[in-house]
């Protein structure tokens, strides 16, 4: 396999882009104080990131995203633990899946 110029050219201008966007963010930051309420507002912006990316995904799933997503969110709830939650859930979306490719 050879490396095509195109592709490695494009994923280094992907890369400063992100990278771009990211540090301008900072400094926008740095070069001014925004009012409390758009840092309040800000602050829930991750949050509603990730719930539109999984909603339409499990809204569309079955069984093996449900059970993936509830048991996410319970041991989250349990131990405020994210690496334990990612864990529970992913093992739990195995098991759905498991068991319907054995039956």
């Amino acid at each position: 396999m050879r490396l095509d110029p195109w592709v490695m050219a494009t994923i280094a201008a992907m890369a400063a882009v992100t990278y771009l966007n990211r540090a301008g963010g900072y400094w926008l930051f740095r070069t001014f104080n925004p009012p409390q309420i758009v840092r309040d507002v800000l602050a829930y912006v991750p949050g509603g990131l990730f719930v539109s990316y999984v909603m339409p995904k499990l809204v569309a799933g079955g069984p093996q995203e449900w059970a993936g997503a509830a048991v996410t969110a319970a041991v989250m709830a349990w131990s405020g633990n994210l690496a334990l939650a990612i864990l529970g859930g992913a093992g739990a979306a195995w098991v759905v899946w498991a068991g319907f490719t054995l039956s």
